[in-house]
C-alpha cells in the first residue's frame, strides 16, 4: 500500500524474491507508454520524450521507474495502471517523500 503522504513511488526491477525482472528494458518501456501523461496535456511530439512523472532510471545498478504522485492526481487510471503493473509483476516498490531542506532554515 502506498502511503498519502509518498512524493514519488520507485518502482525497482528486482521481484520481491530477489530475481531480475526481465525485459532487461522493462523501465524504458513503461515510462514510454507513460509519455503522454504530462503537465498540460499531451502535445505533438510528446510521445518522443519520458514525461516528468515517470521517469525510467538505474538506482545502484538496478533499472527503476520513479513515479510522481502528481500522476496520481492528474489521471488516477493512469497512476493506477503502473502501480498494478508493479504489483502483477511482483517487483518491489519503496516510497520517497521530500524533506525539507536544512539550509533553507
Amino acid at each position: 500500500m502506498i502511503s498519502p503522504n509518498a512524493k514519488e513511488v520507485f518502482i525497482r526491477g528486482i521481484t520481491r524474491d530477489g530475481r531480475v525482472f526481465r525485459p532487461s528494458d522493462w523501465a524504458e518501456r513503461l515510462a514510454g507508454v507513460m509519455s503522454s501523461f504530462r503537465p498540460g496535456g499531451a502535445h505533438p511530439g510528446s510521445h518522443l520524450s519520458y514525461s516528468p512523472w515517470c521517469v525510467p532510471t538505474v538506482i545502484e545498478g538496478v533499472k527503476a521507474v520513479v513515479v510522481n504522485r502528481a500522476l496520481r492526481d492528474y489521471e488516477p487510471m493512469a497512476w493506477d495502471f503502473v502501480i498494478n503493473f508493479a504489483k502483477d509483476n511482483d517487483l518491489q516498490v519503496a516510497e520517497a517523500c521530500l524533506l525539507p531542506d536544512e539550509r533553507a532554515r
